[in-house]
């Protein structure tokens, strides 16, 4: 065994929450730069979401119930917060194929060799992946305000709750980003890690509050809309930027969004992030 095989089996000195600190700021300064050396990561990034924006606002506003009203303002605002959702959580497909890539080139055996925390590397990953959907949620919120979207336009709201919501958004993001770093371990090409975490987010942000009222769904439909954490997020978001929301519901993820999402999303954090290092040392070992 080498010296360097027998230097990670060696317990890194000092705080072991340090060193795991340390460690995955490194990587993920590591995957920022990678980022931008790499701008149509970013680019390509923006378009879909745009695209979801202008075709469900001009398509669809004035076809779309939103509390009685089929004003197209009225839908548009309703509209955003799913917008802002779908964006944060498709992210995912991405951070699992760039997983997939560096598994499929080796990268993750170079990490191997290195005294470092086990976590580090996926912690990093999806710690710069979430600072370029806080980067894509900025863009995407200014291209919301030039097509007409505002916050408070169906009640009082602040700064404060504008930020918590974006904050929301982002936790939710970074939630979905653990998932997609499962699959990213779990598969062997960075193709099949693109097109497994598509097949499952396609039906969790559609099956939702995100872009219309879930009380003109069936029944059963509507139950699983309404216990989404997805929805949770959505509709916390909404409440937050006093723009529209769904009608009334009895279901208590959507009478507590707020609380809702923060508990959804430290629930996935905590299980896919265990699951995720796990395979890691597996697939490593």
């Amino acid at each position: 065994m080498s010296a360097v095989t027998d230097a990670v089996r060696v317990a890194p000195s000092g705080n072991p929450l340090g060193q795991s600190f340390r460690d995955s700021m490194v990587v993920a300064k590591r995957n920022l730069i990678r980022m931008s050396r790499i701008p149509e990561m970013i680019i390509y990034g923006l378009i879909q979401p745009i695209m979801f924006v202008v075709l469900f606002t001009y398509v669809f506003g004035g076809s779309m119930q939103i509390g009685g009203s089929t004003s197209a303002t009225d839908y548009k605002n309703f509209l955003m917060a799913g917008i802002f959702a779908q964006t944060v959580t498709f992210a995912t497909a991405s951070s699992g194929a760039g997983i997939a890539d560096d598994m499929h080139k080796g990268l993750i055996d170079r990490f191997r060799s290195l005294p470092m925390a086990r976590g580090a590397v996926l912690t990093g990953r999806t710690l710069a992946d979430l600072v370029q959907t806080a980067l894509t949620l900025v863009v995407l919120a200014v291209v919301a305000v030039l097509v007409g979207w505002r916050v408070g336009s169906n009640g009082d709201t602040n700064a404060a709750k504008v930020i918590a919501s974006f904050g929301l958004l982002l936790l939710l993001g970074y939630a979905f980003t653990w998932i997609g770093a499962l699959i990213g371990m779990s598969v062997r090409t960075p193709e099949a890690a693109t097109s497994s975490g598509l097949i499952w987010l396609f039906p969790v942000t559609f099956i939702s509050n995100a872009f219309v009222d879930t009380s003109h769904m069936t029944p059963w439909l509507r139950h699983i809309a309404e216990w989404n954490p997805f929805s949770a997020t959505v509709q916390a978001a909404r409440v937050l930027f006093a723009n529209p929301g769904q009608s009334q519901s009895e279901a208590w993820p959507m009478q507590h969004p707020v609380w809702a999402s923060l508990i959804y999303s430290a629930l996935i954090i905590v299980v896919f992030r265990t699951l995720a290092v796990r395979k890691y040392r597996s697939a490593t070992a």
